[in-house]
């Protein structure tokens, strides 16, 4: 399998994410060309992902839920994404199985990364997810469910949690 394609991504690292995720060789060098040319450094750091994210919701304020998606996908919590957490996490989160999606879900509600979620953690989740509503379509949500407080209570409620307990 000659790796001429691959350029300047390294065989180890395409090797890997060929292996966990669902992308073929050439996609991964098209994300890694993509991505040096976006990130010269070979990095996106929190503020430059917050950057990207708040495109996606220019009716909404990103800043926040971007901090908290950031955190879970800087998995060697180094303060800046590389390739791999990057092709990683867009693999959870868009083609990845189920479980990887629930791992990732859990480590996003996971704030202070102690292996627990509990009733705060939802609730702050919750509020950074309805800063990305746009206000006049806040309006249309069902009314038990229409705030960020409702949502996490009713989440909550749907665990079958206790206000002091905690998902593990």
């Amino acid at each position: 399998m000659g790796n001429t394609k691959s350029g300047a991504v390294s065989k180890e690292i395409l090797e890997e994410l060929k292996l966990n995720t669902k992308f073929s060789e050439t996609e991964i060098v098209q994300w890694y060309e993509n991505f040096k040319r976006q990130c010269p450094t070979g990095r996106i750091s929190k503020e430059e992902f917050q950057d990207i994210y708040s495109k996606f919701f220019p009716d909404g304020d990103a800043q926040t839920y971007a901090q908290h998606v950031f955190r879970s996908f800087d998995t060697n919590a180094d303060g800046t994404l590389d390739f791999k957490e990057y092709i990683i996490a867009l693999h959870m989160t868009s083609t990845g199985k189920t479980n990887k999606k629930l791992e990732w879900a859990f480590s996003l509600f996971d704030v202070d990364k102690n292996g627990y979620i509990t009733k705060s953690e939802v609730r702050e989740i919750c509020t950074a997810i309805f800063k990305l509503i746009p206000r006049n379509e806040l309006s249309a949500l069902p009314n038990d469910e229409n705030t960020a407080e409702k949502r996490a209570d009713k989440l909550w409620r749907f665990i079958a949690k206790g206000d002091n307990e905690r998902v593990a």
